[in-house]
């Protein structure tokens, strides 16, 4: 898998909904996984959407989630994700972009099996880099 960079956008719980009419719109295949998929089955969160991710015939790729902590901005509810297989490359990118960052969750394998951290930059550009793991 070659390495992308796509946005990630961010939803008040409506992620579902979102990612539905962008499919409507753009066309192409959505992958929803809920939060309760991920082992949080008894929370208010459970039917929420832990991660979207949609992609079209012409190439395109849109991700998004319901925020689990309620901190939801509009305008400013996106961040960048940088996301394949290349673990040299992806963990390269991800040196460069923490150095004088907020990190918020550090690269590291996470519960869905990939490697994942999250970063805002010292421009405050919110980063994601995910490296998939092991036959992604």
């Amino acid at each position: 898998m070659a390495t992308r960079l796509n946005p990630y956008i961010t939803f008040a719980g409506d992620a579902r909904q979102a990612m539905e009419f962008y499919q409507e719109v753009l066309g192409g295949t959505l992958a929803l996984n809920t939060y309760a998929e991920f082992g949080q089955k008894d929370t208010p969160m459970a039917d929420k959407i832990m991660h979207g991710m949609l992609e079209t015939p012409s190439g395109l790729t849109l991700m998004g989630a319901d925020t689990p902590t309620g901190d939801h901005n509009p305008g400013n509810n996106f961040s960048v994700s940088l996301s394949g297989d290349d673990e040299a490359e992806l963990r390269g990118y991800w040196e460069k972009l923490s150095e004088g960052a907020s990190v918020a969750v550090p690269l590291e394998k996470q519960m869905w099996g990939d490697v994942f951290g999250m970063c805002t930059d010292r421009f405050g550009i919110t980063w994601m880099v995910n490296i998939a793991g092991e036959g992604r």
